[in-house]
């Protein structure tokens, strides 16, 4: 229970999330707007959302995006997003929503999305009359009315640049958490800057989807939060300030339109008096940093210090809590939300439930109760046989193509089916592992592994995650990962100032569910199998690639 409401039911804190993928990893929703109550005891008593496709097709939006002609290029249009939040709060007020209970709210936005404000657009945001929406009111505050997002890869150019300005990929990641990507935001800032100047030399604010959804809230300009501000290539995450080398790389007087970031935890102000006369908002209902969608995904599932989030759905995708990392070329480390003195990891794997499901019907005939026999009756370890499987070219590490190995490293064209069944498993987890621990993860004595998207639910696939990685596996309902970690965060920003853990103020919230515990003697299999797959993947990098830099 937040200390700032105890035993007040009826206070409650809410959040707002813009959500970007597709419900296939289970960490976020349908393309749209979500807003969740929370009241004092963490019990979800409301929550609507707006489809941007569907209840918003004036913007002639697929996906919540518009896919430009070159295929690299995508956008959303701000005002869509604006015109959301409108509807949303008008629906909320229409079903007698009782906003005037909201004690604090905070929320979440798509990472490495954009947003860059028109010279002026601050003197409108502080002066909103109350009788008018938003859209209304902001139609000209924007000098980039199409804004780019996660889904934009266009800028491989300024990729390359920023990372020469630094000294390399490697001397980028250890800066920022992550060598350059096409997404972050850092690279999109300096395309717009090069191709469109006279829009960058208008735009006097640029915030992130998450800072810039905090700002409608606050009637001004939200700072940028530490963990969703580590997503562009510009935070040194070591020291939380922004990296001279990388803003200078990017564009000109960039600092000054960013601003100064804070922590994860802070309360950034007041709500704006448009909120307080429009909706009911209470004067001192409290703004918390608003946050990208990832680290509010670990917020929701209340990840503590060596803990593991494993989503297994059509692409594989771990989140990690790092005390100590150790930034390298293939994933990205992020500044944690909820502890300001540690980190988090975001691994993604492309080759996820698709090549299970593949596997499943070329060796177990379709079934999974066949495919869950295979595992049943093959031994942990495969009897030394590995196998790497992945039918489009893989993230982490960079291979495409089925390589399978004998005990003795040979390499051979095929196994028996519960012996591919099994090697397919292990192999995936294995590489999980492997690049987990590249990055600076240890599995604690106190770690759980928190298991959600379709494959969570089968209970012999999660007991080989818990013997590779040696760790118990619970399973948790993380549908709303990203918007209820929101309502948790702010109830912690209420509380932040009194320094309490926020496990403390989430110690009421549902408790996942263990479903299965290691294997006795799993650890001493797995130690020799995971030197010798990693040995592996090299072998197959050297193949592809040439040797390794």
């Amino acid at each position: 229970m937040a200390p700032a409401c105890p035993g007040q039911r009826a206070r409650l804190c809410c959040s707002l999330s813009q959500a970007r993928r597709q419900a296939e990893s289970r960490f976020a929703f349908q393309f749209g707007v979500k807003v969740v109550a929370v009241d004092a005891e963490l019990s979800v008593f409301y929550e609507d959302s707006v489809h941007f496709d569907r209840d918003l097709v004036e913007f002639g939006t697929q996906g919540g995006v518009h896919v430009h002609k070159d295929g690299l290029t995508v956008t959303s249009p701000v005002l869509m997003w604006v015109q959301a939040l409108d509807i949303i709060l008008e629906k909320m007020k229409a079903s007698g929503f009782d906003f005037s209970q909201v004690l604090a709210l905070s929320g979440a936005g798509q990472q490495h999305g954009s947003v860059y404000w028109k010279t002026g657009a601050n003197q409108v945001l502080t002066s909103l009359s109350p009788d008018l929406p938003l859209r209304e009111q902001l139609q000209a505050c924007f000098s980039i009315s199409d804004c780019p997002v996660w889904m934009d890869s266009s800028t491989t150019a300024q990729c390359r640049q920023l990372e020469a300005a630094v000294g390399g990929a490697q001397a980028l990641s250890r800066l920022t958490g992550s060598r350059a990507y096409e997404r972050f935001t850092g690279n999109q800032i300096a395309k717009i800057y090069q191709q469109n100047p006279e829009a960058y030399s208008h735009t006097e604010r640029i915030s992130l989807v998450s800072s810039f959804a905090a700002s409608l809230f606050l009637g001004s300009y939200s700072p940028v939060d530490y963990s969703d501000g580590s997503g562009m290539n510009l935070l040194q995450i070591q020291d939380k300030v922004w990296s001279q080398a990388c803003l200078g790389a990017c564009a000109p007087r960039l600092e000054e339109k960013l601003g100064r970031p804070v922590p994860s935890c802070s309360v950034v102000g007041a709500i704006s008096s448009y909120f307080v006369q429009r909706y009911g908002f209470p004067p001192e209902c409290k703004v918390v940093a608003f946050t990208g969608d990832n680290p509010a995904s670990l917020a929701g599932m209340r990840l503590e210090e060596g803990d593991i989030a494993v989503s297994l759905g059509t692409s594989d995708t771990l989140f990690l809590w790092l005390q100590e990392p150790t930034p390298a070329l293939e994933g990205h480390i992020f500044c944690n939300p909820v502890d300001p003195q540690h980190y988090m990891a975001l691994l993604c794997f492309k080759n996820g439930s698709l090549m299970r499901e593949k596997i499943r019907d070329e060796s177990a005939s379709g079934s999974w109760s066949e495919f869950s026999k295979a595992l049943q009756s093959t031994e942990m370890g495969n009897g030394g046989n590995l196998g790497f499987y992945f039918d489009v070219m893989e993230i982490t590490p960079e291979i495409i193509g089925h390589h399978r190995f004998t005990a003795e490293n040979h390499e051979v064209s095929a196994f028996p089916q519960d012996v591919e069944i099994r090697a397919l498993i292990e192999g995936q987890f294995m590489a999980k592992k492997i690049h987990a621990e590249a990055l600076g993860y240890r599995v604690m004595p106190k770690t759980k592994i928190l298991a959600t998207g379709g494959a969570s639910h089968n209970r012999d696939i999660l007991q080989v995650l818990a013997d590779v990685f040696g760790a118990p596996v619970y399973v948790i309902d993380t549908a709303n990962s990203a918007c209820v970690g929101s309502a948790y965060r702010a109830f912690h920003g209420l509380a932040a100032g009194t320094d309490t853990p926020f496990a403390e103020i989430v110690k009421l919230a549902p408790n996942p569910r263990l479903v299965a515990t290691p294997t006795p003697g799993a650890s001493q299999v797995y130690e020799a199998l995971l030197q010798r797959y990693a040995m592996l993947e090299q072998r197959i990098l050297s193949q592809t690639r040439g040797p390794p830099e």
